[in-house]
């Protein structure tokens, strides 16, 4: 859980060098200062914020910007207590695999043969090159989109800029509404645009399941002649 101690200089918790640089103006900026007093008066209030803040840019740290090939972006984090840990979509190796992940899960096995794991953890994923974004990047517990229209989505569009101007090619994964959304930031003709529903078990009948993305994914890195993701973990 989030602690009001902790947002003294929350800026400060994005460590990788390449991401600092492009997104360190973005904290003097009107919208982010009214996100951190929005924040910080939950936490005061007693409110519990998902994930604890010094991992809200976990993300970043985890994937350089110069390394990202494939960009998978999901909506808010798991509002759960002990779920969310800056990966979107991803949980600790302890913690119980989310209904959403064990869809996810479902689609690699149909897709690429996958072997489904007994764990939620994704960071060998992060450390290959896929960047697990949400559009918004915090939320309250039990309360699943609380934290959207804060200002997150001004700070995750800048972020899809960013990746947008890279010239190395790289797969968007547009996963739900608010994913596919960013689509219209994305204009660079190098990259690749796939879009489906999101994996929640409300929605990934109705398309999420069947759509192939990841080999899709990694036959459009090959054809670049980037190494393509190993997603077993």
């Amino acid at each position: 859980m989030a602690k009001s101690s902790d947002l003294l200089a929350w800026d400060s918790y994005l460590h990788d060098a390449s991401w600092k640089k492009h997104l360190l103006k973005e904290f003097e900026a009107p919208y982010m200062r009214e996100l951190h007093s929005f924040i910080q008066s939950e936490l005061k209030n007693g409110v519990r914020v998902y994930p604890d803040i010094k991992n809200i840019f976990a993300a970043y740290n985890s994937c350089p910007l110069q390394k990202v090939k494939i960009v998978i972006l999901g909506q808010d984090p798991y509002h759960g207590e002990g779920q969310a840990h800056g990966l979107a979509f991803s949980v600790c190796p302890e913690v119980k695999i989310p209904p959403s992940l064990r869809n996810i899960y479902k689609e690699l096995n149909a897709d690429i043969g996958f072997n489904i794991p007994k764990h939620g953890h994704l960071q060998s994923w992060a450390e290959q090159g896929v960047f697990l974004l949400n559009t918004v990047l915090t939320v309250r517990q039990a309360n699943a989109g609380s934290h959207r229209k804060k200002g997150w989505e001004k700070f995750t569009d800048k972020t899809i800029q960013i990746l947008n101007q890279q010239d190395s090619p790289i797969v968007f994964l547009l996963w739900g509404s608010p994913a596919a959304e960013k689509e219209k930031l994305l204009n660079n003709p190098r990259h690749l645009i796939l879009k489906a529903p999101h994996p929640s078990p409300l929605s990934a009948h109705r398309g999420f399941l069947g759509c192939k993305h990841f080999s899709q994914a990694n036959n459009f890195l090959q054809a670049a002649r980037q190494r393509p993701i190993n997603w077993q973990i």
